[in-house]
Parts: structure tokens; C-alpha cells; sequence
């Protein structure tokens, strides 16, 4: 399913402003329902025996995500909040970071999102959850460009599990 209906064969320019021979989209099997189905039931099979508090990331990759893990959580009695992290806090209303339920210090959370290249979106999300005190247990990846992000996680102490690398794909 990813490599069918994901992965774009052609050139084009990274939101960390690197250009390559290829993109993956997430979320065009995040948001089909058998993709969501199939992601939600994998995350929570990774994070099973993590004794894990919440689970989210940032907007827009981690989205569907998230929504697809909390349903797949709730049918498998996994007593987990979901949370939101925006790119930059709201200018209005409740003027928040990040969305859902409030995160309280110490509680221990695993981060998600659709590709980890340098690690950009993944890197925002742990320092917005670490800023009210939680504890990152890890963070998940559909796909690992294998491009350092990975490596720049480790730097901070954050382990990355992929679902699959680019290496799986022949990239």
C-alpha cells in the first residue's frame, strides 16, 4: 500500500529544504481506511508494552495517525490520550501548543509521524511535549528516508523505530 499509493517517483524539494529523486506521502495511505486500519494496528503493536500515556505528533503528518491509533487503542482496552502539536501556538482562544487533552509533567508519550528525513517535525514535537515535563519513550515512522533523522533523534536521547526504511522501498 505505501509503495503503491505513497511513494511519488520524481524530483522534488523536502519541507527541510533538501531536494530528491522521490516523495513519500503518508497520507495518502493515512487517510484511506484500510491504511489508517492497517498503521493504527502496527503502532499499537510497537507501543503495547511501553506503558504509554499518550501518543501524537505534529500537524499534519501525524494527523491521521494519531485519530487512526486512539480508535485501534480504544478497541484493544489501550488506556492512552492523543494529543496535537501545532506548528506554532494558536494566536487565539486558548492560545495552546498542543491540542487534546492536557499533557501533565511525567507522563510518557510516543510520537509519530508519516516520514522522518533530518527529523525536523518529529524534533518540534518532542521539544513541545519535554517542555511540559513528559517523557518521550520513543518515536515512530512509517518511513525512514535514512537521511539522519534518526541520527539527530539519538542525539537527543529519543529512540526512532520505522515501520519501514527507504532501503525496504530499493531507495
Amino acid at each position: 500500500m505505501l509503495d503503491s499509493r505513497a511513494f511519488e517517483r520524481r524530483r522534488v524539494v523536502l519541507s527541510s529544504g533538501k531536494t530528491s529523486n522521490y516523495y513519500f506521502d503518508g497520507r495518502k495511505v493515512s487517510l484511506s481506511p484500510s491504511g489508517a486500519y492497517h498503521i493504527a494496528n502496527i503502532i499499537c503493536d510497537m507501543i503495547r508494552d511501553d506503558n504509554v500515556d499518550a501518543v501524537g505528533g505534529l500537524t499534519l503528518g501525524a494527523d491521521p495517525i494519531v485519530g487512526a491509533v486512539g480508535v485501534v487503542a480504544y478497541q484493544r482496552n489501550m488506556d492512552i490520550s492523543l494529543f496535537i502539536v501545532r506548528k506554532e501556538a494558536k494566536k487565539h482562544g486558548t492560545m495552546r501548543l498542543i491540542e487534546g487533552p492536557p499533557l501533565k509533567a511525567g507522563q510518557r508519550v510516543v510520537v509519530v509521524d508519516d516520514v522522518i528525513t533530518t527529523g525536523g517535525s518529529i524534533i518540534k514535537a518532542v521539544e513541545a511535549v519535554r517542555e511540559v515535563g513528559c517523557e518521550v519513550v520513543k518515536a515512530i515512522a512509517l518511513v525512514d528516508r535514512q537521511e539522519g533523522g534518526t541520527e539527530a533523534l539519538a542525539r537527543m536521547g529519543v529512540k526512532v523505530e520505522a515501520v519501514f526504511t527507504a532501503s525496504d522501498f530499493g531507495l
